[in-house]
């Protein structure tokens, strides 16, 4: 059978299904819809051609050689996603997205943001999708077994405003395909740690914030292979947020450490 957790509520619950957990004596098409909810959640509510969709991995999941949370890894980590959000958006986009689609909210501040991109930078592609699957985060909201929702669209009991607020941001209503937004909604609320007015979420497309390639940021590095053995110097690099992923890796080759990743205009 399927367990379903409380509706979401805000005029909406999480794009029309309830939270669903798959357990051993589920069915073949109790199994069938969990396979779509993970792709309706991870990928962002694309129409899936069968060409497209990860045939192995859904046997996998049917015989029960590996959990949601694996099937879950396999569709952040396949060519569909990768395509879709890293290679196509600008890098606030990819990130804001992980956050969305995989642990069920939005990124909470600057610090969570600067932390993914360097992940991503310094230890690659499937490192980034790791760090939030492998999470305590992850694990604690949804084990092995429930496929990721919008936890973050309910108010719960010690959760920051902020947080409600930018979590039903990026809530664009049911017919909204993620992809097809490539510019972040919530560049400027978290660099400059601002509120968002809070928006029922509708079938309609709604206007976007400034596209983070726009935006000017600043890096803060420490240290380099280049400074002399006696001197750790700090050093402030601005760059576009369309250059920031090209000089991010130019530092991490000069063995700097970077401190902190700040937008400035």
């Amino acid at each position: 059978m399927l367990a379903t957790a409380p509706t979401v509520k805000f005029g909406l619950d999480a794009f029309g299904g309830k939270p669903l957990e798959l357990w051993p004596t589920s069915s073949t098409e109790e199994v069938g819809t969990i396979i779509k909810a993970v792709y309706r959640q991870v990928w962002g509510n694309p129409h899936v051609m069968d060409s497209e969709r990860l045939v192995s991995a859904e046997s996998q999941l049917c015989d029960r050689s590996i959990s949601v949370r694996d099937f879950v890894r396999m569709a952040a980590k396949s060519d569909f996603y990768r395509a879709r959000y890293f290679e196509s958006c600008a890098p606030y986009r990819f990130v804001e997205l992980n956050f969305k689609h995989l642990l069920g909210r939005a990124p909470l501040d600057q610090a969570e943001v600067s932390q993914h991109i360097r992940i991503c930078v310094e230890l690659g592609y499937d490192a980034e999708i790791d760090s939030y699957i492998d999470s305590e985060e992850y694990q604690e909201k949804f084990g092995e077994n429930v496929v990721p929702y919008y936890q973050g669209a309910s108010s719960q009991t010690g959760q920051k405003q902020v947080g409600y607020n930018r979590t039903l941001s990026l809530l664009r209503g049911a017919a909204e395909i993620d992809s097809a937004t490539k510019s972040s909604y919530l560049v400027e609320a978290v660099a400059t740690n601002s509120g968002n007015k809070i928006t029922q979420p509708a079938g309609a497309r709604m206007a976007a914030y400034k596209d983070a390639t726009e935006k000017k940021f600043k890096i803060v590095v420490k240290g380099s292979k280049f400074d002399s053995p006696r001197r750790i110097s700090t050093t402030e690099y601005v760059v576009s947020g369309s250059k920031m992923t090209p000089q991010i890796q130019r530092i991490h080759r000069t063995g700097a450490k970077i401190v902190s990743i700040t937008e400035i205009a």
